[in-house]
This record gives structure tokens, C-alpha cells and sequence, in this order.
């Protein structure tokens, strides 16, 4: 028998199922793809993070994790699915409720059950009820808790054990239990909660940091019609001790950022009005890009009577990394593709083999034969570069 259950193999819920495998424990992934599975099981990782593979093929070769299409019975159940939206950003909490249907009825006396899952505030206490609705004789004998992840994309595997983690349970008996089943992986601190304040937790989390990029994508745009170095004047400006902007860009993406403040802003729209404001800063930053492009475009056609050809650098949500999810970047290269048919364009993304829609080419190609470059994400390979005699919109500092 396993002794922990993962529900969802992708960006959280394979690295932390190698995790917890490397440490001896026998562990059951769950993916509903069949070709996530059938990879898994031969000790390769379908996303690309560094050191997974290693953690991964030691995991499978050991016999101490196996992948399958359903779940078994288990001692602890770790739910990591998605939870995207409906409609107008209304999060859709059915995954987590498909994924906890499917384990209602190996539920047995003492098991533990976590969300790890983005939630809106509540929904742990909602599974909850879903269970004991259907399987009232384990009411008060099973464990339950929320512990969100606080990983970083390019550093999951290490950030998995050190970082502090905040885990609330449904009682302070779940708390507890949670507790002493992450001591066994996670070496930073674990700080007690209930499951709401830890659901809480992590949206705030990211939506505090989507205000503070708000400000700069904000400081961005004046300065552009002040005629400031915005880069120069946040350096200058955080020389003061108790000052820290960051920096601007084209936007927000992620699975985290660009996405966790709507949670809030769904559930509470009366309150939440500065983390709305944030969103649509950082959402109108992209258009803001765009326009510049479009611009540029235009007055190079006038000045030249031709088209230009424009290299588009980078298509990923954060520099050095293959993770394309809420990316700002390839809606501005998308937008940019679209409108502009008869221009030729350059898409450069040293972080991504192939693309199912645009031909990828090398950065070198692309500053050698571009008459326009707009640098979109602040990769190594673009700061190399030399950009001597070429137009260049530099949306990130590059």
C-alpha cells in the first residue's frame, strides 16, 4: 500500500512527489493524462525544472514512486491540481472537487487529507463537508488541512525543503498531523494556523507582490511621458534605506501572480479595491507594450517606406525559465503577430525547444536581421547581446 497519494502530477505535484519519494516514503502519483503516466513511470519529468530529473529517475528506480490514471488506498492524500477560472475570473474550485471525490471512498480512519492547491478562502472547510456528506461515520476521525506552496519556478526542488511553510488544519488535531508529515521532507520552519487564514495566506501573499509591480509598471509609464529613465530612477529612489521598488516589465504572469489576487478580488469586490486597481495596471501594461510596437512599426514604415522586420525576444512570464502559463509576453507577441500580418517577425525564446505556433528562431539570428527588437523578458541571452544600430524597446532592463 501507498503511503502518500499525489492528485496532479504538473508544476507542484510532480516535484513534491519525487520529494517525498527520495525520502524513503511510498508514493502513488495521480494524473489524468495517460501520457503524463506512461513518462513518469520511466523516469522522466514532462516539465522542465532543474534537479527533478535526478530526484525523479532515483524515485522510479527505487520503486518508491509510481504513476497511474487513479488513485489507491493511502495514509495521507495530497491534492495539487489546478484551479483555474470561469466566467470573469470566478475561480472554479471543480478539480479540487473531482479530485476529492475520487478519494472519497478509500478514506479510512486516521487517513490525512491536504489541499495544497490555490483556493478561494473556505474551500478546504467545503471538502470537508463534501466528505462527511457521503461518509458521515468519519466525521471527527479523519485529519484535514491547507499548506499552499511557496516555490519559485527554476528553484521548485530546493525551495521545497527550505522554505518556510504555513500549513492550517480544520482542528488543531489536523494542524498537528500536518505538521508532523511535512517535518519529514521540509526543513524550514512550519508555522500552526487554521485552514482558512492559510488559504488567505497565500493569496495575499501573491497579491501583495502584485501591488508592489503595480507601482513600478505605474512608475513605468510616467516616466515614459516625462522623458525619465525609469531604471535610473528606481536605483536612485531605492538608495533610500527604507525604500525597495522593483522593477517594471511588460506585465504579470505566472501561475501565481498574475492569477491569486482575482481570488480575493471574487470574493470580496467591495474591500479589495487597491488589489483590483493593481490587476488592471499590471493587465493594461501589456497593452501599453503593444502600442509602443505598433508605433514603432508605423514610423519605421514612413521614414523607410517599407516594412520592418521585428525580432519579439521572449515569450515566457519570467526571465530564464520554459514556463509560458498567464505569460504577458506571448499575448504581446501574439497581439503584435496578428495585427501587424505583413511584417516579418523575428520570435526569439532560448528557453523553449519548439513553439505550436511561431518558428523559434536563435537571438543572434534575430539581432543580426531585425530592423526593430522589442526585448520582452530579461533573459541572459539578451543581455549579451549587442544592439549597436538596431531600434531597440526595451520593456525590461535588458
Amino acid at each position: 500500500m501507498a503511503e502518500v497519494v499525489t492528485i496532479g502530477l504538473g508544476y507542484i505535484g510532480l516535484p513534491t512527489s519525487a520529494l517525498i519519494a527520495s525520502n524513503g516514503k511510498k508514493v502513488h502519483g495521480v494524473d489524468t493524462n495517460p501520457e503524463v503516466v506512461r513518462t513518469i513511470n520511466k523516469g522522466r519529468a514532462h516539465i522542465v525544472e532543474p534537479e527533478l530529473d535526478v530526484a525523479l529517475k532515483k524515485a522510479v528506480f527505487e520503486g518508491n514512486l509510481v504513476a497511474s490514471t487513479e488513485a489507491v488506498e493511502a495514509q495521507v492524500y495530497l491534492v495539487v491540481v489546478p484551479t483555474p477560472f470561469k466566467g470573469d475570473h470566478e475561480p472554479d474550485i471543480s478539480y479540487v472537487e473531482k479530485a476529492t471525490q475520487g478519494i472519497i471512498h478509500l478514506l479510512k480512519e486516521g487517513d490525512l487529507y491536504i489541499l495544497e492547491s490555490t483556493s478561494p478562502v473556505g474551500t478546504t472547510e467545503k471538502m470537508k463537508d463534501m466528505i462527511f456528506a457521503q461518509r458521515p461515520e468519519l466525521k471527527n476521525k479523519i485529519f484535514m488541512a491547507y499548506c499552499p506552496e511557496r516555490v519559485l519556478p527554476g528553484n521548485v526542488m530546493h525551495e521545497l525543503v527550505h522554505n518556510d511553510r504555513v500549513i492550517g488544519g480544520v482542528d488543531e488535531n489536523s494542524t498537528r498531523k500536518a505538521i508532523s508529515f511535512y517535518s519529514s521532507f521540509v526543513n524550514g520552519a512550519l508555522y500552526a494556523t487554521n485552514s482558512k487564514t492559510a488559504e488567505m495566506c497565500k493569496l495575499v501573499e501573491n497579491a501583495s507582490r502584485d501591488v508592489q509591480i503595480a507601482f513600478a509598471n505605474e512608475l513605468s509609464l510616467i516616466c515614459d511621458k516625462a522623458g525619465i529613465d525609469v531604471w535610473e530612477l528606481i536605483e536612485l529612489a531605492n538608495k533610500h534605506p527604507r525604500v525597495n521598488i522593483l522593477q517594471p516589465g511588460c506585465g504579470v504572469g505566472g501561475h501565481c501572480i498574475a492569477v491569486d489576487p482575482y481570488f480575493i478580488k471574487a470574493h470580496f469586490p467591495l474591500e479589495s479595491k487597491l488589489i483590483g486597481t493593481a490587476r488592471e495596471i499590471n493587465n493594461y501594461k501589456a497593452y501599453w507594450c503593444i502600442e509602443k510596437i505598433q508605433n514603432e512599426i508605423l514610423k519605421f514604415e514612413l521614414q523607410h517606406k517599407r516594412k520592418p522586420v521585428v525580432a519579439l525576444c521572449g515569450l515566457t512570464f519570467k526571465p530564464n525559465i520554459d514556463d509560458l502559463r498567464e505569460s504577458p509576453a506571448s499575448f504581446i507577441v501574439e497581439k503584435i503577430t496578428n495585427s501587424s500580418e505583413q511584417s516579418y517577425f523575428n520570435i526569439v525564446e532560448p528557453n523553449v525547444s519548439s513553439h505550436n505556433k511561431y518558428e523559434l528562431v536563435e537571438v543572434e539570428h534575430a539581432v543580426s536581421n531585425s530592423d526593430i527588437i522589442a526585448i520582452l523578458v530579461r533573459h541572459e541571452e539578451f543581455v549579451k547581446q549587442d544592439y549597436k544600430n538596431r531600434i531597440v524597446l526595451n520593456f525590461c532592463n535588458a
